[in-house]
């Protein structure tokens, strides 16, 4: 199973961006995805999940300014973040879970099975 993450770049304090993961190599499979970032000196964090059903999850961090949601018939999931911050400012990483975990573990990166390479995003002050 491989993820491609894209759409990552360097954006104005309060602008947008639009990220995407595609999910290839196993048909028929379906996963429950994520995205996590990592900045410089700090430790991954759990930015936002969607289930197989389409439910959402949010760090309080990001909640109201991004939105994550899927295309299962193109087996993609989007991160559409508004209202960017300096401290936005990370290595974006999509996840997927094979495991149909309860909401809490879904903000437990060590529940997802694939990872992809990570996109980086820059918010400039």
């Amino acid at each position: 199973v491989q993820l491609q993450a894209s759409g990552g770049g360097l954006v104005q304090d309060g602008g947008s961006l639009r990220l995407s993961c595609v999910v290839s190599g196993r048909p028929g499979s379906t996963y429950d995805m994520g995205w996590f970032r990592q900045a410089p000196g700090k430790e991954r964090e759990f930015v936002a999940a969607i289930r197989r059903n389409g439910a959402t999850y949010y760090a309080d961090s990001v909640k109201g300014r991004f939105t994550i949601s899927r295309d299962n018939t193109k087996k993609a999931v989007a991160l559409q973040m508004s209202s960017l911050r300096p401290e936005d400012t990370a290595v974006y990483y999509c996840a997927a879970s094979e495991q149909r975990y309860i909401s809490m573990y879904l903000r437990d990166g060590t529940r997802y099975d694939y990872w992809g390479q990570g996109t980086q995003v820059t918010v400039s002050s």
